[in-house]
């Protein structure tokens, strides 16, 4: 009786943690990477991940590429980033419930080059995005650009 019990007492802890451990890890999820060339990485939390095309988004992830890598990313709101050669970049906010009126989007560029095109989280609330740079703060407003930081 008592191997019973253990055995399914065992089963619903496992159970419930792969079940709390794929619902936290969709909160998690701002987008994913889809395209990756050359050297590319993500920076997570004190950890660095070699960059894979399908690769798992998060808030605060920090996108490097090197001379020879370019990566193209989009997010839960259909917002599309590319990153080109020797460019970094950190996600410093993303949120996008809008059906609790809850947008925010800060990306700070810190080098490289780096091409935008805003998704519905620009539509709905342009005020929620900003695109900051060393140099300056890019509010978008629905739009498309590309920028370049350094050499």
């Amino acid at each position: 009786m008592y191997k019973v019990v253990l055995r399914t007492l065992l089963l619903l802890v496992a159970t419930s943690l792969f079940f709390a451990g794929s619902v936290f890890g969709e909160d998690r999820t701002i987008g994913s990477l889809k395209t990756v060339d050359g050297a590319a990485f993500i920076d997570r939390a004190g950890v660095t991940l070699v960059a894979t095309p399908g690769l798992k988004l998060q808030q605060g992830d920090t996108l490097r590429t090197g001379s020879d890598g370019s990566l193209g990313a989009i997010f839960r709101d259909d917002t599309l980033l590319s990153l080109g050669p020797e460019s970094e970049l950190t996600i410093d906010e993303f949120v996008f419930s809008p059906g609790e009126n809850k947008m925010a989007m800060v990306l700070r560029m810190l080098r490289g080059l780096a091409a935008y095109v805003s998704g519905n989280m620009a539509k709905l609330a342009p005020d929620a995005v900003r695109f900051e740079t060393p140099v300056g703060t890019v509010g978008v407003r629905g739009t498309r650009f590309v920028v370049k930081i350094g050499g």
